[in-house]
């Protein structure tokens, strides 16, 4: 149900109702304690009040029908028995300011994979649903986007599900260990030890995915194989599902022999941020020159992402951002 007390779109005289229809609903939408409400007040302006299963918004017209549109998408969304956090509440607060608050249901349309402990994964932004969606129609995907955008997490995620498909028959998952300038003899140990600290945010992926018996016996049968890319030389890697990981620090020349490295029955995926390249000065990124010279072939999918697709905390999205503008600014 829905009323407005006046159309004014100048001042505090617009009002909508809608009604959730059930208590328990009201209490999904809302938070302990009614903390989503305080992020849509902030996010918004609108103010929010809640009688029984009513929910009156009002505030300046703009805002109240952003508002309204964002809240009636996230009902729809949980009237199909889909989870709602935090990140899910202030992207449809954000795509209803852009007149887009449909699109979320699209989104949130379809479970990418399920975690070892039966918690499903789904897509929390436009650029994360296109990325998957490439994952699945093309051989190669290069997905280019700032930290927390979930280019990792998400290709990992399509990765065991291919495996538990059997759709590839091994996982290899790779990282160029730029800090250590690939001289890992300087480091103490094995090479286990000596690549682990960059390869780290790869296990946490896997055994959230897996669970850590069944990762440390699929490791000891070779299903899965993680390790730095300098070990990549020479091999051909068929039946594989291949993640190239933190791309943006690999060279031309490395980026050339990871790209001839597979064979049938294989799908890869690179992942990078190019505004963190940790490589010399006068050394290019491979994955900025592959981006240009691959941008054409049929198969090969290019995602950019953007802050509006940082899932992390909200600040992060707001840091990115900041960084974006100011390198604008300094490019100009």
């Amino acid at each position: 149900m829905e009323s407005m007390v006046n159309g004014n779109n100048k001042g505090q005289a617009y009002e909508k109702r809608l009604d959730v229809g059930a208590i328990d609903q009201v209490i999904a939408l809302f938070g302990n304690y009614d903390e989503n409400i305080q992020l849509i007040e902030k996010e918004t302006g609108v103010k929010v009040l809640t009688r029984g299963t009513e929910v009156i918004l009002s505030g300046d017209r703009e805002s109240v029908e952003a508002a309204h549109s964002a809240i009636s998408a996230l009902l729809d969304m949980m009237g199909n028995q889909k989870d709602m956090d935090k990140g899910h509440l202030r992207y449809a607060l954000q795509l209803a300011r852009e007149g887009n608050a449909e699109k979320m249901g699209e989104i949130m349309s379809d479970t990418v994979a399920f975690t070892h402990k039966g918690k499903q994964i789904r897509c929390k932004s436009a650029g994360q649903r296109e990325y998957v969606q490439s994952m699945k129609n093309n051989t190669l995907v290069i997905a280019v986007g700032p930290a927390g955008t979930g280019k990792t997490y998400l290709a990992m995620a399509i990765a065991v599900l291919a495996l538990k498909n059997k759709e590839v028959g091994r996982i290899i998952l790779t990282r160029p260990a730029v800090e250590a300038g690939e001289k890992l003899g300087f480091l103490p140990g094995d090479i286990q030890n000596k690549v682990d600290p960059y390869l780290r945010p790869l296990y946490d992926a896997l055994y959230e995915f897996m669970g850590m018996e069944p990762y440390q016996r699929l490791m000891e049968k070779g299903v899965i194989e993680i390790a730095p890319l300098a070990y990549m030389r020479g091999r051909t890697l068929s039946e594989s599902f291949i993640i190239l990981d933190e791309a943006q620090n690999c060279t031309a020349e490395q980026m050339k022999m990871f790209l001839t490295r597979f064979g049938d029955g294989s799908r890869v995926v690179i992942t990078g941020d190019i505004t963190q390249i940790d490589l010399p000065k006068e050394k290019k990124s491979g994955l900025i020159e592959a981006v240009e010279i691959l941008k054409d072939i049929e198969g090969i999918g290019i995602i950019f992402l953007s802050h509006k697709d940082v899932v992390r905390h909200k600040l992060v999205q707001s840091i990115v951002k900041a960084y974006d503008e100011y390198e604008n600014r300094t490019r100009e």
